[in-house]
């Protein structure tokens, strides 16, 4: 800030305090804000993805879910954004907004992950799980919390003495020791490990999709552990140590950008491919309220099975009058064809009783019009009657 000329990529018109934005010898500065541009612009797109597809999803479960995503994604472009604040110098804006928004927006991300945990853990052991709008209070209730304390945090520090001019790095909002600003994020910390307790339990779900989000869920909140562990060492002990004081703004720049990654890649992009998958899994169960379809059955006709007779009916008949009957000749060949009628063989015709009259008359008078042999008598009597009437006829 004390260079008399622009430095390298810099023209003469830009102000001292951006100098880390265009400076092409500071290598931290452009390879953040690289990164930072890469990431609003991805966290939008994939925004718009996730309103465009949300009339198509099926699952309606996860149809619940969106509400918490697009919170992530909007959380997400604010962290990128934030890294713009890091990478310019400090001054009365750019220190009030790390105060603030530093904890308020990774609150807003950790309180959506926390409320996605307790989700899953409260879908295996209720099954149909709370409702969405259920979740999205709980997730902004856990926000809220934050927002009051930066709130009230920033007020205190800052009203005590008003600020001066924009360069002044005297001012209340910069002049602050970097374990106050640590021990202001300890609310954001209990989140993290929050994230991390509701993820484990739903690993064992029943359900290979709800393991999946646990999974992504428990992998983005360990590797939000690690960066907090990493930035908060090197920002309160390592570079005292190592007498690299000025190494405070790309440490905490570096950690925003890289956990805005984070979320980005291991919670939004798996979830949203997730939501926009066309089959769901074999292994989960039709819920209860949901429809039970059942499958319509074929009506192909197998032609190589024997045909039904069209006389076959439900009921035993009696072997000793079928005996007698005469046998039927068909006189004509009958199609393999000729006994489907179009309806499925399980719907058998069941005759009722005035049917069975009707055709047991039909059938006697059928009878006697039909001569019948009758079998011989076995009274010796009857036999001799008949010869002599044989024999007097003749």
């Amino acid at each position: 800030m004390a260079l008399t000329s622009p430095p390298k990529g810099c023209g003469s018109g830009i102000g001292s305090i951006y100098y880390n934005l265009c400076d092409l010898t500071v290598v931290w500065g452009v390879v953040v804000e690289a990164l930072a541009a890469t990431g609003v612009m991805t966290s939008f797109v994939l925004f718009v993805i996730l309103m465009a597809y949300l009339p198509f999803v099926r699952d309606k479960k996860r149809k619940g879910m969106v509400a918490l995503q697009a919170s992530v994604l909007v959380f997400t472009l604010g962290l990128f954004g934030l890294t713009f604040a890091f990478v310019v110098g400090r001054y009365s804006a750019s220190c009030a907004a790390r105060r603030f928004l530093f904890g308020v927006l990774f609150s807003g991300c950790l309180a959506c992950l926390v409320m996605h945990g307790l989700w899953l853990a409260l879908l295996e052991r209720r099954g149909p799980g709370p409702r969405s709008w259920m979740i999205c209070l709980g997730a902004l209730s856990l926000w809220l919390v934050e927002v009051i304390i930066n709130t009230e945090w920033l007020l205190i520090t800052v009203l005590r003495n008003p600020p001066g001019g924009d360069a002044d790095v005297s001012e209340p909002s910069c002049s602050f020791a970097n374990q106050d600003f640590v021990m202001a994020l300890i609310y954001v910390m209990v989140l993290l490990v929050s994230t991390v307790l509701m993820a484990v339990p739903s690993l064992t779900h029943k359900h290979k999709q709800w393991r999946r989000d646990a999974a992504f869920l428990l992998a983005s909140s360990l590797f939000t552990v690690a960066i907090w562990v990493a930035w908060i060492v090197m920002y309160v002990h390592a570079n005292r140590v190592l007498g690299e004081a000025s190494w405070d703004d790309p440490t905490l720049a570096v950690a925003v950008v890289s956990n805005a990654w984070v979320f980005l890649l291991l919670y939004a992009i798996p979830e949203i491919c997730l939501l926009t998958q066309g089959d769901l899994d074999l292994d989960l169960e039709p819920s209860l309220d949901e429809d039970h379809s059942y499958p319509v059955r074929s009506l192909v006709y197998d032609i190589h099975k024997e045909p039904e007779p069209p006389h076959q009916t439900v009921y035993m008949e009696n072997k000793a009058f079928t005996m007698e009957e005469p046998p039927s000749v068909p006189t004509k060949p009958v199609s393999p064809y000729g006994a489907y009628n179009g309806q499925l063989r399980s719907c058998v015709y069941q005759p009722t009783e005035i049917a069975l009259i009707a055709k047991g008359l039909t059938k006697m008078d059928q009878d006697t019009m039909m001569r019948r042999a009758s079998a011989a008598s076995l009274n010796p009597c009857s036999a001799s009657n008949s010869s002599l009437h044989l024999s007097l006829g003749s």
